[in-house]
């Protein structure tokens, strides 16, 4: 005489259910299987054909089922029913689907059971309490009405639920009941199942939970409370969800997982994972005697594969996350710098630059041409193309790739009003970014340039403007990079110790003093042709309070100015 019993509900996969159906049937427990009406005719008979040498196996009444439906409810009463009226000696009924894979030998769920002979084992809590409903709908999942389909009738669904919101309808609740929710999973005792499913108002209560959101999570879950006299608030079933309500599927590499979790039935299985199916299906296989299931033992696992899927590797994007904007754990792999207008003022400024750290240092990777990678080379790490066209389809990818494909190494490029403007906010909002920036030096290169005058005027308003727009930016309160900003005129007061300060910020660079000057651009006659832009209507105030006399080719340091620092 056997005390457990099963009842089944199969949807898909019937041969993985048949073994299991098979396994615990030939250990004594009776088993009754309700099969999707869905299920085509010639599939079913072939599954209930291969389990027809089994006395203690039977076939319920099939329903259509979908999920979210009150047709689960059914289908789980039907199979319990007969179990009940067939197989009078089943004190425990277990409620398992076809996916289901029992973990631990029968014997130690029967002994487990024996043990609590008065004890149901169904996750049931208030509807105050629950933290884990995905998609709201707590308290209206119990007021409203929800005739329609979620999954195939999700536009009805949504009118439906806002005209209802909107007009006030509530549905009273039956009088003597208090929602609950929780795991469709559980395992009763005949004696409180036998009570709900022969409940004198089963009619009026069915009727109103017919039409209860996702009634097989609060069917079985609000009724216990009325009939059952010790109950354990968990279920004996292993099932994880992930952020998005979806259950986790498990697969022949969880099986060190299955086994710590101590748990006697595990759901969701992969109907292809032949190891787990062989391992736990077969006789030699036995657990922990009595040990109680614990599954909090694998939620740390759990735990960090929710954050490696909804947040990533920093600097990696990834299917399960990109595009989600502010999805990202990070939005580049590592610390970077970025030099706005240092090679302007000062001569081969990467190349003195690069000695001075001892690592690759580029000069504008955003170049209107092409991506000026370190050295000219027309492709860099991880096949990164210098090529301007596939650059800017999209430069922020660009730039991630490149801290990406050369994590462990910092970055050091030039930038400037010239380049492309696109990456500019992405950089601001980058906690991984030393953005140094001198405003106006675009205007050394001009002063350099020997063209005609109107034109440098057009290209210093220009250059002016884009500049303005890009300090604005880094100015914002809600930027997350490591910003420091001069005007030309501030960074020429004192260039040796900005230097100083911008290199010593850097994670990783030396420490040592600057011993060696990068060679400063010719300023002998600046002045003037500042005032010559000024005569001819363009001002170039980002350039600063740059004074009409004693900039020549080595300038003087004072103690007036001093940068300001964003962060």
């Amino acid at each position: 005489m056997s005390t457990l019993g099963f009842a089944m509900i199969c949807h898909t996969a019937l041969h993985r259910a048949a073994q299991v159906a098979r396994h615990w049937a030939e250990r004594e427990c009776p088993i009754v299987i309700h099969v999707d009406r869905s299920v085509p005719r010639d599939a079913f008979n072939e599954f209930r054909q291969s389990l027809s040498d089994l006395d203690n196996v039977r076939f319920c009444k099939r329903h259509r089922c979908e999920w979210g439906t009150w047709s689960l409810v059914k289908a789980s009463q039907t199979a319990s029913e007969m179990l009940l009226a067939e197989f009078p000696s089943v004190r425990h009924v277990y409620l398992a689907s076809g996916s289901c894979l029992p973990l631990r030998p029968v014997e130690e769920l029967r002994s487990y059971l024996a043990a609590r002979p008065m004890t149901d084992f169904i996750e049931s809590v208030t509807i105050s309490e629950v933290d884990w409903t995905v998609g709201g709908l707590n308290e209206e999942r119990f007021e409203f009405r929800f005739p329609f389909s979620w999954k195939r009738q999700r536009f009805l669904f949504d009118r439906y639920v806002e005209f209802q919101r909107k007009t006030g309808r509530r549905r009273e609740v039956p009088e003597g009941i208090t929602p609950h929710l929780g795991s469709q999973w559980w395992c009763l005792t005949r004696q409180t199942l036998s009570a709900i499913l022969e409940d004198p108002r089963r009619r009026e209560l069915d009727r109103y939970f017919k039409y209860v959101w996702i009634p097989d999570e609060s069917y079985y879950q609000t009724l216990v409370r009325n009939y059952g006299r010790r109950i354990e608030s968990r279920s004996l079933t292993l099932s994880k969800f992930d952020f998005q309500g979806k259950p986790h599927v498990f697969y022949d590499d969880h099986l060190h997982l299955l086994r710590r979790s101590d748990c006697f039935v595990a759901r969701k299985v992969w109907p292809r994972a032949d190891r787990l199916y062989r391992t736990f299906l077969s006789a030699e296989h036995s657990g922990d005697r009595m040990a109680e299931p614990a599954p909090g033992k694998i939620d740390r696992v759990f735990s960090k594969a929710l954050e490696r899927r909804t947040r990533g590797r920093p600097g990696l994007y990834m299917h399960s996350r990109f595009p989600n904007p502010g999805w990202e754990n990070g939005v580049t792999a590592g610390p970077y710098s970025v030099f706005h207008g240092f090679n302007d003022l000062f001569q081969d400024f990467e190349a003195w630059l690069s000695r001075r750290l001892g690592t690759t240092v580029h000069a504008n990777l955003f170049a209107p041409r092409r991506a000026r990678f370190a050295g000219g080379a027309d492709t860099y790490a991880g096949g990164l193309s210098a090529s301007a066209k596939l650059r800017d389809y999209n430069p922020e990818a660009f730039l991630t790739n490149l801290i990406w494909n050369t994590r462990g190494e910092r970055q050091v490029f030039m930038f400037g009003p010239q380049d492309n403007q696109r990456p500019c906010v992405f950089m601001a909002n980058d906690h991984n970014a030393q953005i140094s920036v001198i405003t106006g030096a675009w205007a050394v290169r001009l002063f350099a340039s020997n063209r005609n005058f109107s034109h440098i005027r057009t290209e210093a308003a220009r250059l002016q403007r884009t500049e303005a727009e890009f300090v604005e930016t880094l100015r914002d309160r809600s930027r997350r990079a490591d910003i420091r900003i001069w005007t030309l005129a501030d960074f020429l007061e004192e260039p040796m110790e900005n230097l100083q300060g911008i290199l010593d910020a850097m994670e990783g660079a030396p420490v040592q003093r600057l011993t060696e000057a990068p060679r400063m651009a010719k300023l002998e006659g600046f002045p003037q042709f500042l005032q010559s832009l000024r005569n001819q209507g363009m001002n170039p105030f980002l350039v600063g309070d740059f004074p009409q006399e004693g900039y020549g080719d080595d300038p003087r340091p004072a103690d007036t100015h001093r940068p300001y620092l964003v962060r």
